[in-house]
């Protein structure tokens, strides 16, 4: 068997002290994640979270900077997952637009509000991601080449 990580990517969007969240069913449980997912082949890392906001949000995602690159290991199977955490504002919301499989909503949530729900959230990256935006890291896009 040939060893790869899982590349994925995520957004950050703050709006008054609250961070966009999606609730989502996975494997029978209630989980709650940044608006994230894998990057499928052919798009850019900006291009991937823009479309993962969209179809998890509805919202129109801009990433204005990249927060940090997580590598994080799934106890449950060994998975090793590399997320590409953004942050970004949202331009415009389409709430007509379904969302995908699984996502039961998107809510805004602040830190307090997601750290006391803390086994609810679907990894260890949740918060990390928001406790790094939260202390100022911010990175240029440019920091990610495509060649």
């Amino acid at each position: 068997m040939i060893w790869k990580p899982h590349v994925t990517v995520a957004a950050l969007v703050e709006r008054e002290g609250r961070f966009l969240m999606v609730e989502e069913e996975v494997d029978g449980a209630i989980v709650y994640n940044q608006p994230a997912g894998h990057l499928e082949q052919g798009e850019s890392l900006t291009e991937a979270v823009i479309r993962e906001t969209l179809e998890e949000t509805g919202w129109h995602f801009l990433p204005t900077a990249l927060v940090s690159i997580y590598r994080w290991m799934k106890p449950a199977d060994g998975g090793t997952y590399l997320r590409f955490c953004f942050a970004g504002q949202c331009e415009r919301h389409d709430p007509a637009r379904p969302l995908d499989t699984g996502i039961l909503r998107a809510v805004w949530m602040t830190p307090d509000e997601l750290r006391q729900i803390a086994p609810q959230l679907r990894s260890p990256m949740v918060l990390r991601c928001i406790d790094d935006y939260l202390a100022g890291h911010r990175h240029p896009l440019d920091l990610l080449a495509d060649l």
